[in-house]
């Protein structure tokens, strides 16, 4: 046992191409949420980012890559192992702009398509056009037409609480120009899109009681029109991270969700024991990463001192999860699930580890695996929530 779990300590920086070919094809199996925003500068698709991912500007300044010429990914919370990805379409009024280009890349990867407008804002020639040619190209992918910025059509008050939109786009009360302009949008966009949600997503500096106004609204809409799968993904990281809100954990979480679901993925592939050293490699590398949440070296002997006290309970049930791959029809999606929360136990263990490390404590081997059996447990609370 203690070499299997050393060779696994050697795979956190090692550039395996057998491992990498294997992990691409688990990032392909994993049930990871991929959405297009779809709108003009400045129409408000940053703030739905920070909302679904808790990023801050920083980290979503940073994590953008360009994919296209008009459009740019933004894996959260990384590219290796992302939970959640959006696309960002950011050139539908520069002069050239071809939908082609982008529906090549992206027709078959988005899950949703999330149209987002400034509610006050009628110059949307533009995306109307290149929307239909999207949605022509596949027509039962569900798009949700988000219309933002609604504190522009009430300017210097504070929004309608509770939030009125949830049966209805006309609540009584609203100013008249707000109700000219979203009967509009509907009239424009109807047949083309699957939904309408106003929202208005603003810092907390800006002042207003609601910050997040029609956040979970908009959640729930995504939710609704994302495949079963997909929406697994999405529960669990708004299950945990309302659930831990310590800034470590807040970073950690994510972290130990991408992991876990990038193992699920892992766990999809159907052959027996292809993925018996595949899933620890992903374990592995998500403890590295965690230790640079924590800000805590990672070496062959720390990972081994806390491994130890678990190993045999997690190589064990590793080897026993292939074995309900043989099992005709639910082998392989008990094997992921099982992947899944085996690999949020052991991330959840590590970062009590981690935090008591840091808080100069040295860590209790019995609680670490009483941690991870509890943890255990309450994972299946997270993959099958809702």
């Amino acid at each position: 046992m203690i070499q299997g779990w050393s060779r696994l300590a050697s795979m956190f920086r090692k550039d395996d191409t057998e491992l990498q070919a294997r992990l691409a094809d688990a990032r392909r199996r994993a049930p990871t949420p991929v959405f297009w925003l779809f709108g003009r500068t400045q129409s408000g698709k940053t703030s739905i980012i920070k909302y679904f991912s808790g990023a801050d500007d920083a980290e979503v300044g940073f994590g953008f890559r360009p994919c296209t010429r008009f459009s740019q990914m933004y894996p959260f919370p990384s590219a290796e192992a992302p939970l959640l990805t959006f696309l960002d379409t950011r050139g539908l009024d520069e002069p050239g702009y071809d939908p082609e280009e982008d529906l090549r890349e992206f027709d078959a990867k988005a899950h949703v398509i999330v149209a987002t407008i400034k509610v006050m804002d009628h110059a949307q020639e533009n995306l109307e056009r290149h929307l239909r040619t999207i949605r022509a190209a596949k027509p039962d992918r569900p798009i949700i037409l988000a219309l933002t910025c609604l504190h522009e059509g009430y300017p210097q008050k504070q929004h309608p609480l509770p939030y009125p939109f949830k049966n209805t786009l006309y609540p009584d009360g609203l100013p008249k120009d707000l109700v000219r302009s979203i009967a509009a949008h509907q009239e424009r966009f109807k047949g083309l899109v699957d939904d309408i949600v106003p929202i208005d997503l603003t810092r907390p500096e800006e002042g207003f009681l609601e910050p997040n106004f029609g956040g979970e609204e908009l959640r729930q809409s995504i939710l609704n029109h994302l495949p079963n799968a997909y929406r697994q993904t999405l529960l669990a990281l708004d299950a945990t991270t309302h659930e831990f809100r310590d800034a470590a954990m807040k970073t950690a979480l994510p972290v130990i969700l991408s992991y876990s679901t990038l193992a699920a993925g892992a766990g999809a592939i159907p052959v027996p024991f292809v993925d018996l050293l595949l899933i620890p490699a992903i374990q592995a590398k998500m403890v590295h990463a965690l230790a640079d949440v924590y800000g805590q070296p990672m070496t062959t002997e720390r990972f081994w001192e806390i491994a130890s006290s678990l190993g045999t309970g997690v190589l064990a049930r590793q080897a026993a999860r292939e074995a309900t791959k043989f099992i005709p029809g639910i082998g392989v999606a008990a094997g992921a699930a099982l992947a899944w929360g085996l690999t949020f136990a052991l991330g959840r263990a590590f970062c009590q580890y981690f935090q008591s490390i840091r808080e100069g404590h040295i860590p209790d081997p019995t609680q670490l695996k009483q941690m991870f059996e509890d943890e255990l447990g309450r994972a299946g609370k997270f993959w099958k929530a809702g």
